[in-house]
């Protein structure tokens, strides 16, 4: 019996962020570049390059509570943008976890609201709102939900649906828990790349109305350059009887998986994050080791699976204001305890796992 396929949704550059949001409105965001907003009660992650020892750029923040769980729930990926550490792999990049009670963030809204002698109806109103003026998605719903009602996803007005998809920041270790209403600011020299709001498509729909010719194109162009028929070269077997014949395959093989990548992405060029919890990949490159060795949870011990990856489009998008500063891959996967544990009050975020696939021909994504 085949294996149902995982839904995709697909994030994409939306508005730019102005100010620092606060509460809510800021770590129900998913947005790319800026400073990484906090869960209440948790400290925002701030943490520093193995390489260079110091502090990592924010990549992204994302939003995404599980359907069922009573915790919201922020995933942070930060990179080095130093030039010297472009090619320490996994050592310059990190990813967090971090998640709190939504009861718990309920009784602090309702008690705030007290004190500015507002009832918590009237504060919480639209909290959860995910875009939209005249209906709410649960605050339980995974960010697989994100995509509902997206059959005219073309005509939409997205930067009114960013508005209430915002994420949060805190280092383990580092800042104190944020206190309600927003976290402490970043030390000057912490680097930040131009904060964006993140919009959410599900991939099905968007691939309705996108045209195919300018991956087409970009096929034919890799094809001429490097003299390799795809289309033949994906009706070959990967079979092998010798050593001569295994080598050719070996390269082979990484020409089709780098053209089902493109093939793939091809109706959206433009998507920077692939979010498909618990679902499968869409590798670059070949896969190494690292995917069929990853590392169990540090905390409970249970399997990493795959949650979200960056995509190729995101690079030429972190860019700073007054820095040269700069990352550099092909795509980022992202994999998360599969049971996204918690410990009861605990402050600090949790560290999950990554695996960088470096860009096998960059130029195809300028």
């Amino acid at each position: 019996m085949a294996a149902v396929r995982k839904p995709v949704l697909l994030g994409l550059r939306d508005a730019a962020v102005h100010g620092r949001p606060t509460g809510p409105s800021a770590w129900t965001a998913s947005k790319l570049g800026g400073v990484p907003d906090a869960l209440p009660a948790v400290a925002a992650p701030r943490p520093v390059c193995e390489l260079c020892r110091q502090p990592l750029a924010l990549v992204v923040q994302v939003y995404c509570p599980l359907e069922g769980s009573p915790f919201h729930r922020l995933l942070h990926v930060f990179a080095c943008p130093r030039p010297e550490c472009g090619s320490g792999g996994a050592r310059s990049w990190k990813v967090f976890r971090s998640q709190c009670l939504q009861m718990r963030e309920k009784e602090t809204q309702d008690a705030q609201k007290q004190e500015n002698g507002l009832t918590a109806e009237d504060w919480c109103e639209g909290a959860d709102d995910w875009g939209s003026d005249s209906e709410e998605a649960s605050p339980l719903q995974p960010v697989s939900e994100f995509g509902n009602d997206l059959s005219n996803a073309k005509d939409r007005d997205w930067t009114s649906q960013l508005q209430d998809l915002r994420l949060q920041d805190t280092v383990p270790g580092v800042a104190p828990p944020a206190p309600p209403g927003g976290g402490p600011a970043l030390p000057p020299s912490v680097p930040q790349f131009l904060p964006y709001y993140i919009c959410v498509v599900d991939e099905d729909d968007y691939t309705d109305f996108i045209s195919l010719d300018h991956a087409q194109s970009l096929l034919r162009e890799y094809q001429q350059r490097e003299g390799v028929d795809m289309e033949q070269l994906l009706s070959q077997s990967l079979s092998s009887d010798g050593d001569e014949k295994y080598e050719k395959t070996v390269i082979k093989s990484g020409d089709k998986m780098f053209y089902k990548f493109m093939k793939r992405i091809a109706a959206c060029q433009e998507q920077i994050l692939r979010y498909s919890w618990s679902g499968e990949p869409l590798f670059l490159t070949c896969p190494t080791s690292e995917v069929t060795e990853l590392p169990a949870c540090s905390y409970c011990g249970a399997r990493r699976i795959f949650e979200f990856q960056l995509m190729p489009a995101l690079v030429s998008m972190l860019r700073s204001a007054n820095l040269d500063l700069s990352v550099e891959f092909g795509t980022i996967l992202i994999y998360t305890c599969e049971k996204s544990c918690w410990p009861q009050n605990d402050q600090a975020p949790m560290e999950e796992f990554c695996i960088i696939q470096e860009d096998p021909d960059e130029l195809l994504f300028k």
